[in-house]
């Protein structure tokens, strides 16, 4: 049995953001992996996991326009971004 991953699909597969998570993560279609990638880029660099929980994002106005709110889980983060994005 072959459990080879073709590349092109699933989370392989290229998915086009909004116009707010392409704020983010740039307007061009991309595997979903790299956009999660590039949020956490973007997490990181602008210092906005609570320091007291790391789980939780504390958005800033870019990223309360993805998440809809002030703030969410790492966990509820991917169900947010999935929202806005659509295939390529």
């Amino acid at each position: 049995m072959a459990t080879a991953t073709k590349e092109g699909t699933g989370i392989h597969a290229p998915v086009k953001p909004s116009a707010d998570l392409g704020a983010i993560v740039g307007n061009d279609a991309l595997p979903r992996s790299e956009v999660i990638s590039k949020v956490w880029d973007y997490i990181k660099k602008n210092n906005l996991q609570n320091p007291e929980n790391k789980r939780e994002i504390l958005a800033d106005d870019k990223l309360a326009k993805v998440f809809g709110k002030d703030k969410a889980t790492m966990f509820e983060m991917n169900k947010y971004i999935s929202a806005h994005l659509t295939k390529a």
